[in-house]
Parts: structure tokens; sequence; C-alpha cells
């Protein structure tokens, strides 16, 4: 039960002589009785100064106002939660990214569900987590309980913005932003040189649609168009806008508050790992590319990082007029920059640029880093060239401070059970691989704090064929299962001469030749060979994989669909026409089923994937797949 205390109370940091976090107001604290725990709310106000070596690559820093000390002032909104007694807490700060405004870790790592039950079985609270999220993204949506970056802007600039609108119904009105994030309004509803395109698919040449056809709405943030936006087309507004956000700073606020962390006694905290999902695992990539992990004060800000699901992506965190929210998808949000060169840690040369670069070349202070990928990153997000040599051809060296781990036959995120169909053509995986990250979690933290050696990476390899050119997938024939081809690619783009500065003059960007994307090979069943296999999927009574062709409702049925993985039970029995054996002919009964799934976790946990505590939780888990697999046909 929370026991709410009825005051605000303010904290005042002390200042560094390198400037950074000025102070945190706790503007609330609510007592977690039921784990000893309390919440706090507030805001951290920060002064960064643009002649510090470490702030130089904040585009457009030194053209933002600026305080009596020369210092460019930002605040963020702050959430915390962390043992009340503090020889409670573990020494370790989890600082999730948080994902275009929200919070997701608790319910994640502590399997907690919807509304009150966020804290799950306390599985964060019993290992003794000090838990911070820090608003780090200025143009989240205006919706209650977002975290978000308050940032200057820079007064009189103008510059190109780029609009990606696709929908699945046919509108008369679309927003110029991501998914309602805020958007950069148009400078002139009437510019000539603004232009409305559409297009069929990604490599379709683009159509002019004529200026008089339509028009920017009166609050300049939407664009309507009176014959409406047809569905499963892409189009894309290209128009000037005025006043770009430092939007920069948003890493800057995670490197300073992780480095507040460490050097404020009261916390009680010695190490600091950031955590980040989908967008924010890109971020994360994104914060190391760019140096962010050297603080004004030349100190490691994180000693560790787990970026999750970000495949080979960056983003836009860190240009003029950036959008933070664009991703990249075969159908949605192409040609942002976010799955562009480089995609290693360590440097590699392209050979068709003449570029040199890894994403780890400018940090004097590296942290431990975990990437996690599930399977759909392979076909989503170009998961593949994290670890292959620019040609394809050969496995890439990876760095001593890096692991990268690919969980089996996951989709983006973990779908519920039973499985449902969502906009795909087959039922969603629910692969649980959230045991696997639980396990990883606490692996990290020991590295950090004893240097006890992690697992070590689980993904598919070119040397031994469990990585492929997806021409040479062996896929089986199952009846009903459509397959294609089509996968993500990652293409070399032009943004213009200033790019290298982070200013776009080119949209959309001039684009190249693609990078050779690869996907994991799979067995006679279409269940990948290689990567971490939770014990539904080494022990299974269906296929699992990364990739879901869309429905017809949703978009075009030979692409992969956004984030989705398939679920494709076998049959009960022995079918005609299915290669697959039964489940029948696989195992004798439920008690043969669970024995040989005890045997699979068990193998798991020696190795380091999972935890001995979770495995009666994960019996429990599994016993209910064999139920939903007997009522199958």
């Amino acid at each position: 039960m929370l026991k709410m205390i009825k005051a605000v109370l303010l904290l005042v940091a002390v200042l560094p002589l390198t400037g950074e976090v000025v102070r945190v107001e706790i503007q609330t604290r609510e007592e977690i009785a039921a784990w000893g725990y309390e919440r706090l709310i507030g805001k951290i106000y920060f002064a960064v100064d643009p002649r510090n070596e470490a702030n130089r690559m904040i585009v457009d820093l030194d053209k933002a106002p600026r305080n009596a000390a020369g210092k460019v002032e930002f605040s963020t909104d702050l959430f915390i939660l962390k043992p009340k007694q503090p020889e409670r807490s573990n020494g370790a700060a989890l600082i999730e990214i948080s994902n275009r405004g929200g919070r997701g870790m608790v319910r994640y790592f502590n399997r907690g569900g919807a509304g009150n039950d966020e804290f799950g079985d306390g599985f964060l609270m019993r290992q003794g987590y000090t838990l911070a999220w820090v608003g780090w993204q200025p143009d989240v949506p205006p919706k209650p309980n977002l975290l978000r970056l308050y940032t200057p802007v820079i007064k009189g600039i103008t510059g190109l913005v780029r609009a990606e609108i696709i929908t699945t119904r046919k509108s008369v009105r679309a927003i110029l932003s991501d998914r309602s994030h805020i958007p950069y309004p148009a400078l002139d509803r009437d510019d000539p040189q603004a232009t409305l395109t559409v297009r069929e698919r990604i490599d379709s040449p683009r159509q002019t649609i004529p200026r008089r056809q339509w028009r920017f709405s009166e609050d300049r943030g939407h664009v309507e168009m009176d014959a409406g936006f047809q569905p499963n087309r892409i189009y894309e507004v290209v128009y000037t806008s005025r006043d770009p956000l430092v939007v920069g700073l948003g890493p800057a606020a995670i490197r300073d508050f992780a480095s507040h962390l460490k050097t404020q006694p009261s916390y009680a905290v010695k190490r600091v790992t950031a955590f980040g999902i989908s967008q924010s695992g890109r971020f994360l990539r994104k914060f190391l590319y760019d140096g962010f992990n050297d603080d004004e004060a030349g100190r490691a800000a994180l000693d560790g990082v787990m970026s999750h699901v970000a495949g080979g992506g960056l983003g836009s965190f860190n240009h003029r007029f950036a959008q933070p929210s664009r991703d990249a998808h075969p159908f949605l949000n192409m040609f942002y920059p976010t799955d562009i060169f480089p995609f290693t840690d360590l440097p590699q040369t392209d050979p068709e640029t003449g570029q040199t670069d890894g994403i780890q070349g400018r940090a004097r202070n590296a942290p431990k880093v975990f990437y996690t990928n599930s399977s759909y990153e392979y076909w989503g997000r170009a998961a593949s060239l994290i670890h292959t040599s620019i040609d394809g051809k050969s496995d890439a060296a990876i760095p001593d401070n890096v692991r990268i781990y690919h969980f089996t036959g996951g989709q983006h995120g973990p779908g519920p059970f039973p499985p449902t169909r969502t906009i795909g053509q087959q039922l969603n995986s629910p692969n649980d691989y959230r045991w696997g990250m639980r396990a990883l979690l606490l692996a990290m933290d020991q590295w950090l704090e004893s240097g006890k050696m992690p697992p070590p990476s689980a993904h598919p390899r070119v040397a031994d064929g469990s990585l492929v050119a997806v021409e040479q997938l062996k896929w089986p024939k199952i009846p009903g299962v459509n397959f294609s081809t089509r996968v993500h690619l990652a293409y070399r783009v032009d943004y213009g001469p200033q790019w290298k500065q982070g200013i776009v003059t080119i949209e959309p960007p001039k684009v190249g030749k693609a990078f050779p994307v690869m996907v994991p090979q799979v067995d006679a069943d279409g269940i990948e060979r290689a990567g971490i296999k939770m014990p539904e999927v080494a022990v299974p009574l269906a296929t699992y994989a990364g990739w879901n062709l869309f429905n017809e409702q949703a978009g075009p049925v030979d692409e992969v669909s956004s984030m989705a993985g398939s679920y494709i039970p076998f049959p009960r029995t022995a079918t005609a026409g299915d290669p697959r054996r039964s489940v029948q002919e696989r195992y004798h009964d439920r008690e043969q089923y669970l024995g040989k799934v005890s045997v699979a976790a068990m193998e798991l946990i020696r190795s380091g994937y999972l935890l001995e505590a979770d495995l009666a939780a994960i019996l429990r888990q599994t016993a209910t797949r064999w139920e939903y697999a007997q009522g199958q046909k």
C-alpha cells in the first residue's frame, strides 16, 4: 500500500566545479511499504558549459542562450524508486532510458501487469536496485505522467524537416510528427517550395502531388488533403521549419545525472547501469557513439549499458530538427538516420564510401555493454550488422567489454499467452525471454561489482552457417503460412555536406547501396538454430519465428509487419502436408514434456542464461503451453 506524505522537499545538490547538476527538486514522496521503497518525483536542473570538451558534440549548444556564468541551462522530469533505508541498497542504480516518455522496466523485470500490479513479484526490489528515470526527449506527446526534457530553442534558425505519413485507413488530415509527438510546425503555410510525394513501397519511385491539392493546417502542425491519404501508401512532406530544439541535451542529462548519483552519498550508489528498450536501446548506442559517457570532469558516467532490441540502429537524438521518435521498420519511418553506418563497436571501413568508424571509437571511458535482441531485430532492425563484416562474408570481432545475446524465436516485445493475432497473418510470438533478461541483468551487475565474467555471447554466426542471406533460409513449407524474402535493409544515405555537423540539407536523403543484412538459419521446424533458446523454444510445441507478414488490414501482405514475430502451432496429431512432427509424435504425455523442459531450463541455468530461483515459475508457465497445445487440431 502506498502511503502519501503530503510534503514538498527541495534537495539542493552541491554544485561541482564543472557545472552539471545544479539542483534536484523533489516535489512528492510516496512510501511503498510493501517493498521498503520510496517513490520520489520531481525535476532536475542542469547547467552545462559549451566550452567543455565533453559538450562539444551537442549540436547547436554553442548557439543556445547562456547564463551569467556562460553556461546553458535546462531541466528534466525525474522519477526515482529507491530503498528507504540506505543499507538495503545493493549499491547499484538502474537508469531506464524512457521510451517516448514512459516507464517500463519495473513491469518488465518484475513481470508485473497493468494498473496497480506494476511491482509484480518484486524482483528489482528484492535485489535492492535504485531505479531512476530522467526525461531526455523534448517532443513527447502532451499527455500526463510522461517524462520530458525542457530544452532551450535556437531562435531564428531555419531548416528542412521531413514527415512520413502512413495510415491504415483513409484520412484527410495527418500530423507532421511520429505517433502524436509534438511536431516542428511549418514556417509558412503557403510555402511553394514544400513538397508532398507518395509511393507504394520503400523502393518505389516517388510521385509528386500538386501543391494546390494539399495544404498545411492552420496550426501548421498538420497537413490536409481533401482527396485523402490512402491506406498503406508512403507519403512524405518536406518543408521548412524554424527554431530547432537542442535535442542533444537529452543524452547530456542522462550522463550528468548518472555521475550525480555516484557522487551524492544520500543515494548509496556506487555503480550505474542504463537500460533501454527499442528506441531507448538505440539511444544508448548513439550515446556511446557520440562519446557522451565521458562527463565534464572526465569521469565515466555509465558503468554498464544494456541496449535491448535496438538491432543495428542509432537514431535522431542529436542533430538539428531531430525527431527522436522516428525509427526504422520494413514499412515505417524509412530513411531517417537510424540504421546508418557504423554498426559494430570496433571500427570498420566501408569500401563504398571509404569511411572508417565504430560505435565505441570516441569514448575514453568505455562501459560494459550487453546488446540483447530478439529474432525480430534480424528481420526488422538489421541486427546482423552489429556482428558481421561490412560485406557480410565473415563475423566481426567483438571487444572484451561487449556481449551480444540473441533470444531465439522472440519478437520485439514478448506477446501475451494465449497468443493473439494483431497486425500479422500468424499468431504473435509469446516467447517469454524476460526470464533470460533477469539473469543477464544480475550478470551485468556482478561483472561491474566483482569482475565476474558474464555468460558468453550467443548469436548466429557466418562461420558456422547459422547466419545467412535471406535467400538461403531453409524455411519449411508449412500449410497456411506465407513466406517472403523482403527483409528490412540498412542503406548508405546522404543527408548533405553538413551532416557531420548535425545539419540536414538534403531531404529526402540520397539513398545508395544497401548493406548486406542477414538472418538466422532455421531447422526443419522453422526454429532458428542459434541463440538463447528459452525452455518453451528448446522443447517446442510450435514454430517460433522472428517475422510475421502483414495481414490485409494492416499493410502489404508480403512485408514483415512491425515488431511482430510468429507462433505457428504444431499439429496435435500427424497431419498430411505439414512437414513438422506432431505434438503426439514428439512427446508421450505431459510428464515427458515437462521433464524435457526441466532439463533444458537446468542447462540454461548452468550456462548463466536463467536464474535457478525462477525455475519453478518457468515450469508452471510451460505447463500452460502444454494445455493450450492439447486444444489444437
